[in-house]
């Protein structure tokens, strides 16, 4: 789980800005990612201090100069620690060709996974041998 923050900044006269996140942001986000783009023009910004006390610092433009930043955090709040989402994995050979959501993409529930596996469900218990009650 992950939470991305985005936005414009216009570097000062030395070069540099500060970009001032929420005040929860360290609280909710661990293990940083930073991306910076020029606006307009290419130069080779930086993060010249990262982040502490909910704020980092770009550097190495010039006066007046557009950046386009971006920072991702991994979530670390207790939720998102309890109820970590699994990363994708392979369907079984047998569920490939259907679909979790199928209505999404305009078909019946006939197609997918969960219906597949009722259906291999209700053919196993029908060919269990039946058992006389026991008197």
């Amino acid at each position: 789980m992950m939470n991305l923050y985005s936005g414009i900044v216009v570097l000062d006269g030395e070069g540099t800005a500060v970009v001032e996140l929420p005040a929860w942001f360290e609280a909710l986000n661990q293990d940083f990612r930073y991306q910076l783009t020029g606006i307009g023009e290419s130069a080779p910004v930086y993060i010249a201090e990262e982040i502490a006390g909910n704020r980092f610092k770009i550097a190495g433009g010039h006066g007046s100069m557009k950046v386009s930043w971006q920072v991702i955090g991994t979530r670390r709040d207790a939720y998102a620690v309890a109820n970590r989402i699994a990363v994708e994995t392979w369907k079984d050979a047998r569920d490939r060709g259907r679909l979790l959501h199928p209505e999404a993409y305009g078909l019946t529930k006939a197609a997918s996974v969960r219906a597949e596996r009722e259906r291999r469900s209700a053919l196993r218990s029908r060919s269990l041998p039946r058992v006389a009650p026991r008197q």
